[in-house]
């Protein structure tokens, strides 16, 4: 499967370094196809007439849809001092991930990203991180909840021949999607259960292999999709449930809860942001207190978005338009959650 520039870029059309320090990164597109268009039509000709309806409906729309999906990366090397300052505990993977990317600045090559393993404690913020590199490299993603998962079909698809059968997420992801490098966010992926017949984690043994990925084939729709370039996040809390087989395929960076100090910026950093989204906002402490800090340090970073507009909610209520510690939930003993988020 090959893939064509959408616009040529040549060496002087990328940005200056000024301009990257500047955060004028627009990214780099180039078209590839994902599937073969004669593939489909083929797989369409062979269906009987008033059967499959659902099957029939999905190579239609992948035939008017075309097989191209822009492949992107970023024009030079973003900056990424603000992932590294919204989360402190994360440099390790930031480093990898700054390395991965100078490898291809200023070339040709495509952008290309070690599969991944976020392994943590909860609420230290490992989706957050996925979502905020998928918004950096400037491609979509997807998301897949193994927690939530009964059976394996759902990320490769189940056989056309089963009733109420459909695509999986893979598919669904680069075909309906706008991107050929999609972040696939694979969440909990150590809670992956379901039925004895269907391993939930089969389909990830071919997609997290380059050579195999490049001719992924969902079940439904039995066309081979390139996959090649998806770039995969993966989260767990335990890594000892994981096969060996799967962790062997990625990166696994334990992620640690922020100590005391980058908590405390984290919450900082996240006051000035839910006070600079609201009307309301504007109303109170350009900056939260040092007391407020210090029991926010106790939180992790999931759990302090709720806990500051519990905080806002209660100091509104008294008429205030500064946060005390005593207005946070079950800290500081005198108040109870409003139990509203942002």
């Amino acid at each position: 499967m090959g893939s064509r520039e959408l616009v040529p870029v040549q060496r002087e059309q990328l940005p200056s370094k000024q301009d990257r320090q500047g955060g004028k990164n627009m990214p780099i597109a180039h078209l590839r196809a994902v599937y073969r268009l004669e593939d489909v039509e083929r797989r369409l000709e062979k269906i009987p007439r008033r059967e499959h309806e659902s099957l029939r409906a999905t190579y239609e729309r992948m035939i008017e849809r075309g097989p191209e999906r822009f492949q992107v990366k970023p024009a030079g090397l973003p900056s990424l001092e603000h992932l590294y300052d919204e989360l402190p505990n994360f440099e390790e993977v930031l480093d990898d991930l700054k390395r991965q990317l100078a490898l291809c600045e200023d070339s040709q090559d495509a952008l290309e990203i070690t599969p991944m393993l976020l392994l943590g404690p909860p609420g230290v913020g490992k989706t957050h991180f996925a979502r905020q590199m998928a918004k950096l490299l400037g491609t979509g993603f997807g998301f897949v909840s193994m927690s939530s998962l009964t059976a394996g079909w759902v990320l490769s698809g189940a056989s056309s021949q089963w009733k109420g059968a459909r695509p999986g997420k893979v598919f669904e992801t680069l075909v309906d999607g706008e991107y050929a490098n999609p972040v696939m966010i694979v969440d909990e992926i150590d809670k992956a259960g379901g039925e004895q017949a269907y391993d939930p984690l089969g389909a990830l043994y071919n997609l997290l292999e380059h050579d195999t990925a490049g001719n992924f084939m969902d079940e439904f729709v039995e066309v081979p999709i390139d996959a090649s370039q998806v770039i995969w996040v993966a989260t767990a809390n335990d890594a000892r449930i994981i096969p060996d087989p799967l962790l062997n395929r990625m990166n696994v960076y334990e992620i640690q809860r922020p100590d005391v100090d980058a908590a405390r910026k984290i919450a900082a950093k996240l006051y000035r942001s839910i006070r600079a989204d609201h009307d309301w906002g504007r109303r109170f402490d350009t900056e939260p207190g040092e007391s407020v800090l210090d029991a926010m340090s106790e939180l992790a970073p999931r759990e302090m978005r709720r806990a500051w507009m519990t905080a806002f909610g209660n100091a509104k209520l008294d008429g205030r338009y500064s946060i005390d510690a005593d207005d946070l939930p079950n800290l500081g003993g005198r108040r109870q959650s409003i139990g509203f988020g942002s």
